[in-house]
């Protein structure tokens, strides 16, 4: 289980050309390139804004939010190979702009991470579960890493940089999370 979720949506390089594709004919205005963006990153940028705001009303409105933002601003995107971090960051600051203007934070109702944890193919309800309680073990910063780099496949460079980290954080915070998990699998395994 745990080894689904480190390579849940790893982005190859395959896939980023692939993204960095879409997002050029976006540029063109073309909107089934946007349907088709959307269908293929909209879990991971839901979760992560989930992760950031907490409420499962403002992580939908940033991520309506982001893909409006994508649209109109998609031919100022250089090709780098790096089409998810520019989304994420997208979605980090309307998540921050979110939480500045509410000044507010709440606990994340299981219902969502269900949801969220549902959308993924070949996780099993059993799956979900353990996942739900080991992801209850992390800390907001730590479950963002994981999520981050587990579920939205970026490279811990990648995620140190969209948190505002320096790498050896995200680096310890990653492997106490992956400690976390393991112990919180092993448990329930008994």
């Amino acid at each position: 289980m745990l080894v689904w979720a480190m390579n849940a949506i790893e982005h190859t390089q395959g896939e980023a050309r692939e993204l960095e594709t879409l997002l050029s004919r976006i540029a063109q205005g073309d909107k089934e390139a946007l349907g088709a963006l959307y269908e293929r990153t909209h879990a991971a940028l839901y979760g992560f804004a989930l992760s950031l705001v907490r409420r499962p009303g403002d992580a939908e409105d940033i991520l309506q939010e982001t893909f409006l933002r994508v649209y109109a601003a998609a031919e100022r995107y250089r090709p780098e190979g790096k089409p998810m971090a520019w989304l994420m960051t997208i979605a980090k600051n309307l998540a921050r702009m979110r939480l500045r203007e509410a000044k507010r934070t709440s606990s994340l109702p299981e219902e969502e991470w269900e949801r969220y944890l549902s959308s993924k193919q070949g996780v099993s309800a059993e799956d979900r579960l353990i996942l739900q309680a080991a992801l209850r073990q992390l800390s907001d910063a730590e479950r963002q890493i994981v999520m981050l780099h587990a579920v939205a496949g970026l490279r811990h460079r990648e995620s140190a940089a969209l948190l505002e980290m320096p790498l050896a954080t995200v680096l310890s915070k990653y492997a106490r999370a992956v400690r976390k998990l393991k112990y919180a699998m092993e448990a329930d395994e008994k």
